[in-house]
């Protein structure tokens, strides 16, 4: 009888004078998204990260909006890195590696991904206009800095091109679904190898 797959899914809370954030994550989902965060945009976005890199996500956050998005933005991406650090465990066969090229219009976005234990975001973004509605854009490199911390993750993100400021968004949205797929997927050759020369990650 083989044994059960291992459960790749966890809960994260935090809670600060600021926001109070909890994100469950479940690496072996179907992609469905579940968000309350006050900020529309940011959950479109996520939506995108559920829908295309095949992971359940819930997001509840509570923050400082009177204020403006930026906490809660970024502590999103501080809690989901921490979610995804958990549900990865001790990330023996794994993928590690993961990339994505994705077109919306006339945008294209590309980002890679090394499940890496090192936090390293680079990100060429140059959105052509600063608001998304009301949504500022300089948040979302927020978004992915917190997140990248916290997963300890090597992060490359890069838009090619476009024209439309929300296209460009969703395009590195998509693009990070599919590439962190990639990465967490099991790869059945390794079995329980861990993915390092080091013996560790």
């Amino acid at each position: 009888m083989s044994a059960s797959p291992p459960d790749r899914s966890a809960q994260i809370e935090r809670n600060t004078l600021e926001t109070r954030v909890r994100v469950s994550v479940n690496l072996d989902g179907t992609g469905k998204g579940s968000f309350r965060t006050g900020v529309p945009f940011l959950e479109h976005m996520l939506d995108q990260v559920a829908r295309h890199g095949m992971l359940d996500i819930e997001v509840v956050a509570e923050g400082d909006l009177h204020i403006d998005a930026h906490h809660t933005v970024e502590d999103v991406g501080i809690t989901f890195g921490q979610a995804l650090a958990a549900a990865l465990g001790d990330k023996r066969g794994i993928r590690r590696y993961g990339h994505a090229y994705v077109p919306l219009d006339e945008a294209l976005s590309r980002v890679v991904v090394d499940i890496s234990g090192r936090p390293m975001l680079t990100y060429q973004v140059d959105y052509t206009r600063a608001m998304i509605g009301g949504f500022d854009v300089d948040l979302l490199r927020e978004f992915f800095q917190g997140l990248t911390n916290h997963a300890a993750l090597t992060l490359h993100i890069d838009n090619l091109r476009g024209i439309n400021a929300h296209h460009q968004a969703e395009t590195v949205f998509k693009a990070f679904g599919r590439a962190l797929r990639m990465a967490v997927e099991p790869d059945s050759r390794a079995g329980a190898i861990l993915p390092s020369t080091k013996g560790a990650l």
